[in-house]
């Protein structure tokens, strides 16, 4: 993104984890809710700089996990840590402080009906107290990197579903964040609008770098961001050539609350387990 987002003066929480620690790590977490066991000692790790599209059937826990590497829900046992820390340890001020470091994106867009582009996206700025100035600069820029500053003073309901979905990316990644949550960004979109949202994750990973989570149902989007880069000169979305597929995009697949798969693109789509072969047909 440009120079006015790295303005902040918030320090990188990446970039005081020693080298062995994740950027998020579950371990051994099970949930339940009433006699509905949704996740049953779910593992994994997040790398700094990876992108890990979570996938399975509706119903298996996927946005349950994006809850808890958020603090919305506790375990009933085992341990979130994000940025090393174990979540439930941490107090309500720590907690808040340590969601400074997150860009949440919603299925819903979740954006406040009663302001504007540009108050929405900068919602998290006022919080932070910033001069009105830097925070309309810094607005812009997040807003040109969606394609969307023209849409700047328009309010939620002048905006279509694809739009309302850059704005909430663009409100995700203005605070230069450590860590993105994407939760089913293309959910509910035509396909057109969907490759669009896809292109906007896909220009974030490429060109800051971000360690993120993304859900999504669609398996064509998991794969198009697993074998597509940004290309920066053309300013726009390019296959791999060959075989070639982007190292730091990474796959988790749920099924019944547990993991049934934990590893690369490549790794997933030559798996000999019968499940996941018949869940990727």
């Amino acid at each position: 993104m440009g120079d006015a987002t790295a303005e902040l003066s918030q320090p990188s929480l990446v970039d005081t984890l020693p080298p062995n620690v994740p950027v998020v790590e579950f371990e051994d977490v099970h949930l339940r809710f009433d006699e509905n066991e949704v996740l049953r000692g779910v593992s994994f790790r997040v790398e700094r700089g990876e992108m890990r599209i979570i996938l399975g059937p509706a119903g298996v826990g996927k946005s349950v996990l994006m809850k808890l590497a958020n603090g919305l829900l506790q375990p009933d046992s085992g341990v979130v840590r994000v940025f090393g820390k174990d979540l439930c340890t941490l107090t309500l001020r720590e907690m808040f402080a340590l969601r400074a470091h997150v860009g949440m994106v919603f299925q819903e867009s979740a954006l406040f009906d009663s302001l504007n582009v540009e108050d929405n996206v900068a919602y998290r700025l006022h919080e932070e107290h910033l001069p009105e100035e830097e925070i309309h600069t810094q607005v812009v820029e997040a807003l040109r990197f969606v394609e969307l500053e023209k849409a700047i003073y328009k309010f939620p309901a002048e905006l279509s579903g694809g739009m309302r979905r850059r704005v909430s990316i663009a409100r995700a990644i203005i605070s230069k964040p450590d860590l993105i949550l994407y939760d089913s960004p293309t959910g509910g979109l035509d396909p057109i609008t969907s490759n669009t949202i896809i292109e906007l994750v896909v220009k974030q990973r490429d060109v800051s770098h971000t360690t993120s989570l993304l859900i999504t149902h669609r398996l064509q989007d998991a794969f198009t961001m697993a074998t597509h880069r940004w290309n920066a000169e053309l300013g726009t979305m390019e296959k791999m050539p060959g075989n070639e597929l982007d190292e730091r995009t990474k796959f988790l697949v749920l099924n019944e609350g547990r993991v049934v798969f934990d590893g690369s693109t490549r790794e997933l789509t030559h798996t000999e387990d019968p499940w996941l072969k018949a869940f990727l047909e």
